[in-house]
């Protein structure tokens, strides 16, 4: 084969073929930069720092962050590294970035913006995925459980342990022959992220003489990274919530020459330093200075300290004075963030290449030991019966105080002094489950989901002998809520009720526990929680905790009392003694104040928020069923509102026995263009919890077009 052909299936979704791995990269990158121009143009410019020179004041702390962070400055060197230690894949990524240069084009949101589409960079596709896992892995939550233990004591850490709004998640199981109607394994999942317009994968398939991989692309990176299927092998991931990002606590001075931060071994060291600046639509331009210390790149507060004093452990407060140190040395707080791409000049993608020519698990296994980050539970099985069920990614070894909030820079001990090996765990009866909860990232974390969607997806897959791909939609729909018993379980307890919250709570005892988009009885239950969870976060008890120290804006989601509460609600609701609050007298006032509501079903206020770069008022919400902690894992914040953000990104059924029966969806569509036929063509099939077949007979495919 000398060309590269561009097919597509009756949804729009690109299947490439082309003579060789690189020539396919740069197909890829066409195709890419031909379905989500505007996309991959505002992803760029995230990664970069640059977006609010388009979109305006709103991005300005995100694009803050990132150069602080020096997130470009961190894709550099690993694709340096990557030219250096494996030239071919660096060679593929170049041929990547070749094609979305040579498919970008104007759309119609460029002219809204008056931005005309950039030129990428080699190391672009890097920037982008540090970007998109940024805060992947959740490391501001740090800064919650620093302050949940300054004013509530260490008991918090463990009260509000929970998969918060800001954290993604997934849900992924893998069935064995041995529990299948074909006698070969099945993968199925969906990872749960936020909504994007257009969405965070992509559908695709690679073909060349080398492999024939279909799978879900991450837009603006090559390859099939998390979900792929070439044939004779399969994988999927979900979020480990692993924890391998460190906050440090800096002492920082100016000096004539620069700024210094002061080491574990009470030396004073030259940071690096220089100004950039943040161009801002409409708005004057924002100048940032970036400072990386020896841990890692300063992202908040600097020499003299934050906007505001945040007292440390010790009483001691941003700057002042230290007083157990030299009074002449002024102390400013500051937090330097360690993650592991800046230390080790290596974000993985060196696995990316194996993985697309992996022909058994032990391909899989060894392409994942390349692995960096986002940290991930992988599930793969081929069809010689192999099976794997194992972490990914690097975890550094250090202090356990590292993972639970803000470390001291200027204490020894907290140093990075290894990586963790990668867990591997088996199955169980012939199924594994992975959603977040703790399993063989158990060592490597701190907070996981609560246990109610994997014990869930087990029930279910325990309720059948013997499973087949078309069965699997039903485990991915399934809205039982397993969260809802401390409420309820509080709610039976009451006594003295009369009239309408007498009936509320005879109504709710009765209740089947399904958060459905047309249940009255689940929307009278989210009512309640939020209602409950509104009084909890009003309560005298947790009056420090409701307005944060003056951490940038982008980390703030983190702080917030009142989404803490919502998630956690279950642990709060079942200690049995929590800071002096009357459960029973807020539950109580609840339920009287959701009984004279009028009547009204879930799906009327729980629908789906896509986030998008610029907003189209013409945009309809549609009703969803399922919530937070059902497997149907549709993402509200209980207490603020029953609008999603999060969910279901993509979902798939991996078929070991005959690829052609797997299936799939996504939220929206296959093409980011308004105008096009394929931009949200798949929602009707998502909201219903119905998939589209994988197409693998080219026969059955429309030519586009050679490239």
């Amino acid at each position: 084969m000398t060309t590269t052909d561009i097919y597509r299936d009756t949804w729009g979704i690109p299947h490439l073929r082309a003579a060789d791995a690189r020539a396919l990269a740069r197909a890829q990158g066409l195709v890419t930069a031909r379905d989500r121009a505007w996309q991959l143009e505002v992803e760029r410019h995230r990664a970069q720092g640059t977006s609010a020179a388009f979109l305006g004041p709103e991005a300005v702390a995100w694009d803050v962050l990132v150069r602080r962070a020096r997130l470009a400055g961190t894709a550099r060197r690993c694709f340096d590294r990557l030219e250096r230690e494996d030239p071919e894949t660096a060679a593929w990524v170049r041929a990547y970035v070749d094609g979305v240069n040579e498919g970008l084009h104007v759309t119609p949101e460029f002219t809204r913006v008056r931005l005309a589409p950039g030129r990428w960079e080699p190391w672009t596709p890097l920037a982008v995925w540090l970007s998109v896992h940024l805060l992947f892995a959740g490391f501001p939550a740090k800064l919650w459980r620093e302050e949940a233990v300054r004013h509530l004591g260490p008991d918090a850490v463990g009260l509000f342990a929970t998969d918060g709004p800001g954290t993604s998640g997934s849900n992924g199981w893998l069935v064995s022959g041995a529990r299948t109607v074909t006698g070969q394994a099945v993968i199925a999942g969906d990872p749960h992220r936020f909504i994007e317009d257009p969405g965070v994968y992509q559908q695709i398939r690679l073909a060349c003489d080398e492999f024939d991989v279909v799978g879900l692309a991450v837009p603006g990176v090559p390859g099939i990274a998390h979900f792929g299927h070439t044939g004779p092998v399969a994988w999927a991931i979900t979020n480990a919530m692993a924890d391998y990002q460190d906050l440090y606590r800096e002492r920082l001075r100016r000096t004539g020459a620069g700024v210094e931060a002061l080491g574990p071994d009470g030396v004073w060291r030259r940071a690096a330093r220089h100004t950039e600046t943040v161009e801002v639509a409409g708005e004057e331009p924002v100048e940032v200075e970036v400072i990386e210390t020896e841990r890692g790149p300063v992202i908040a507060g600097g020499p003299e300290g934050l906007e505001s004093g945040v007292p440390h452990p010790s009483g001691e407060t941003s700057g002042g004075t230290s007083p157990s140190s030299d009074p002449a040395v002024p102390l400013a707080l500051a937090l330097a963030l360690r993650y592991p791409p800046r230390v080790t000049e290596d974000l993985g993608f060196s696995a990316l290449l194996p993985l697309l020519r992996a022909r058994r698990v032990a391909d899989v296994d060894a392409a994942f030991d390349l692995w960096a980050e986002p940290v991930n539970v992988v599930q793969a099985a081929d069809t010689e019966g192999g099976l794997l069920h194992r972490v990914a990614g690097r975890v550094p070894v250090r202090a356990e105080a590292n993972g639970i909030g803000l470390v001291p820079a200027w204490e020894p001990g907290h140093e990075w002094t290894g990586w963790h090996p990668a867990p591997h765990a088996g199955l169980t009866d012939g199924v594994a489950v992975m959603a977040n909860q703790r399993g063989p990232a158990a060592p490597l974390g701190v907070e996981f989901a609560p246990p109610h969607r994997a014990d869930r997806i087990r029930a279910l897959l325990d309720g059948k002998d013997t499973w087949s791909a078309s069965d699997m939609s039903a485990v991915h729909t399934d809205t039982h809520l397993g969260s809802a018993g401390p409420l309820l379980d509080r709610l039976a307890a009451l006594d003295g009720l009369t009239g309408p919250a007498a009936e509320l709570r005879a109504r709710l005892l009765r209740w089947d526990r399904r958060m459905d988009a047309d249940s009255e009885d689940a929307a009278r239950y989210a009512a309640l929680r939020g209602a409950v969870v509104r009084r909890l976060a009003a309560d005298p008890a947790f009056a420090a905790l409701t307005t944060p120290p003056a951490y940038p804006e982008v980390l703030l989601p983190w702080l917030a009392l009142l989404p803490r509460i919502g998630f956690a609600l279950e642990h709060l609701l079942r200690a049995e003694e929590l800071y002096g609050v009357d459960r029973t007298r807020l539950v109580r006032e609840a339920v009287e104040e959701v009984a004279v509501q009028p009547p009204a079903r879930w799906g009327d206020t729980h629908r789906l928020a896509p986030w998008r770069a610029l907003p189209d008022p013409s945009y309809e919400a549609p009703a969803l069923s399922g919530d937070h902690d059902c497997v149907l894992c549709t993402t509200a914040v209980p207490g603020w509102t029953d609008l999603a953000a999060r969910g279901p990104a993509a979902r798939y059924v991996w078929d070991l026995a005959r690829r052609e029966d797997s299936l799939w969806v996504v939220p929206l569509g296959a093409c980011g263009h308004p105008g096009s036929p394929h931009h949200h063509d798949q929602l009707p099939l998502w909201l219903k919890g119905e998939l589209a077949p994988v197409v693998t007979d080219w026969a059955q495919l429309t030519k586009e077009s050679d490239v």
